[in-house]
């Protein structure tokens, strides 16, 4: 079915149906807010592949790639909603890389999305309820489950040998549905959760909710947060007051931020965000630095993939029309295929035009499963002298 459907798209582009044109992608990401000094890699990352292809020429007959921001706050689905609406309206994009808090980005796919049949692709929503979520065939992600995540967060504690933790999570849809994985991965494992405990974000302060974690005891505190927002303020509290030396950090939590923050006050401390040690990921992080931003950063490569499979999918069908193309983004991100890398989407272009299949790797690994979502990669971090480093991969 892959080869027809490749085949087909390469008679209409012969054809003549594709028209050179300027793309709009809308890249809507929380640049205020909880995840503020993440998401400005993941928008270089996304813009870094709309430039490469525009500077190909490669794409639909010469077409160019526009990146239109909008900010979702992370938090405020009213505020991301509107955002989304002004790039699906005003700035009529063609599809949306994006977004990337889970609750906002279900929002935008209930309320803009599906109301305007606009393909979205986020690079970082990991919430569970989002595999099942109605999403009309527009929907689909680079970054893994977070019940895929829950595993892996238990396999890194129990290599460890820790038996029992307390928890604490942000009370949205990114929290409580990775604080359910966990906790039910763990428990099922053998593991002992003391507390399972939901914290606001934008407090001054959290002794309150770090006393009630530290009541019900456990050698390490899971906190499933936000590196910008209540999950640094809750490390904060408990290294304060001594409720808690050692923690472990999911990904909402992994960023430069967290050094700068606390610095040797985490040594000892480890936790894992999504990413991979294959080629792909290495060429990211070449074609970053030279760009001028952080490829190591969380979800930055897989803002770099979701751009790439959305152009990739275009071509594929001949169209930027999201109506088209929604149904070739699983053809051109997994086998059989040539292999396309970071840096090669000329090439992965080029061979689609020419009616050859492709098997998009990208910078994360990219195999997308059932429900439009990544099979799942991640690297395991840990602090030492003041700042953290990965040491390994899951």
């Amino acid at each position: 079915m892959k080869k027809l459907l490749m085949a087909t798209s390469a008679m209409t582009m012969i054809a003549g149906a594709a028209i050179a044109e300027d793309v709009k992608i809308g890249v809507i990401l929380g640049f205020t807010g909880p995840l503020e000094s993440i998401t400005p890699a993941m928008g270089a990352g996304a813009e870094m592949a709309m430039a490469e292809v525009t500077a190909s020429g490669a794409l639909l007959d010469g077409s160019t790639v526009t990146s239109v921001r909008g900010d979702s706050t992370c938090i405020d689905a009213g505020a991301a909603t509107a955002a989304a609406e002004r790039l699906v309206t005003s700035d009529a994009v063609n599809a949306i890389m994006g977004a990337d808090c889970s609750g906002v980005t279900g929002a935008i796919l209930q309320n803009v999305a599906r109301a305007n049949g606009v393909v979205m692709i986020s690079p970082s929503a990991t919430s569970p309820g989002l595999s099942s979520a109605e999403d009309d065939g527009l929907f689909f992600r680079t970054a893994p489950s977070d019940a895929r995540q829950g595993v892996i967060i238990t396999e890194i504690l129990q290599s460890r040998g820790v038996e029992q933790v307390a928890l604490t999570y942000t009370n949205n849809d990114y929290g409580k549905g990775l604080a359910d994985a966990f906790q039910a991965a763990f428990e099922a494992a053998g593991g002992s959760v003391t507390i399972s405990a939901a914290h606001e974000d934008g407090k001054a302060d959290y002794s309150a909710e770090v006393g009630a974690l530290a009541s019900a005891g456990g050698e390490v505190l899971v906190v499933a947060g936000y590196v910008d927002q209540g999950g640094s303020g809750i490390v904060r509290s408990s290294l304060d007051s001594g409720a808690f030396d050692t923690f472990y950090f999911p990904d909402g939590m992994v960023g430069t931020k967290l050094n700068d923050n606390f610095g040797a006050e985490l040594n000892g401390s480890y936790g894992a965000y999504p990413g991979t040690d294959s080629a792909g990921a290495a060429k990211f992080v070449e074609l970053a630095e030279a760009a001028g931003f952080d490829g190591t950063g969380a979800f930055a490569p897989e803002s770099y993939d979701a751009a790439a499979l959305i152009m990739l999918a275009m071509q594929a069908a001949g169209s930027s029309n999201s109506a088209d193309f929604k149904d070739h983004v699983f053809d051109v991100a997994n086998a059989p295929g040539v292999e396309i890398f970071p840096g090669e989407l000329a090439k992965g272009l080029e061979l689609i035009a020419a009616g050859t299949d492709i098997d998009y790797v990208g910078a994360s690994a990219v195999e997308l499963i059932g429900p439009g979502e990544s099979a799942g990669n991640y690297q395991e971090i840990e602090f030492a002298d003041g700042v953290y480093s990965t040491i390994g991969y899951r």
